[in-house]
């Protein structure tokens, strides 16, 4: 077991994956507003919503009325949250992509936005039932992009190293 344990932790470029999580984490909310503002035409309210689904993880449940108006407290901790989530999932992702080949890396990167799309989206939602409303196809394509882009980041990141 301690064996595979240094294997895998060696096989990982920490600071790679840290850096495309981030990376990952941006372009994917990037994507979601311009797809949002081109299908949906409901800015700034969503940005707000959402940013308020994602505080009441901490922040609780009482953040979730309307107005879904503008709150610099919602909006710091919604980013905290959506960053410290995306770093620890493209981390995970990293040990499944760092030995592949870019082809077939960016494969498994689409497959797991998929997977991750169904964790945060049906599988949040035991826990923190406010999550069922941002199930919608904007969502499902930014995860989707985010595990391209986390796959494609790290990958170039870790090369250079």
């Amino acid at each position: 077991m301690t064996e595979i344990r240094l294997t895998i932790r060696a096989a990982i470029d920490w600071r790679a994956a840290a850096c495309a999580g981030i990376a990952a984490g941006v372009v994917a909310t990037v994507a979601q507003l311009v797809l949002w503002w081109a299908f949906l035409d409901v800015l700034p309210e969503i940005l707000y919503r959402d940013a308020r689904l994602t505080a009441a993880m901490v922040m609780g449940s009482g953040v979730l009325p309307p107005p879904a108006a503008f709150d610099w407290t919602v909006m710091a901790v919604a980013t905290l949250i959506h960053f410290a989530l995306s770093i620890i999932y493209t981390a995970v992702l990293a040990g499944f992509v760092s030995r592949r080949g870019m082809p077939s890396a960016l494969v498994v990167g689409a497959v797991y936005g998929l997977a991750l799309f169904g964790i945060n989206m049906y599988g949040f939602t035991l826990v923190f039932p406010w999550f069922a409303a941002a199930r919608d196809w904007i969502t499902l394509a930014a995860h989707v992009l985010f595990g391209v882009s986390a796959v494609a980041v790290y990958k170039a990141l870790s090369v250079r190293r």
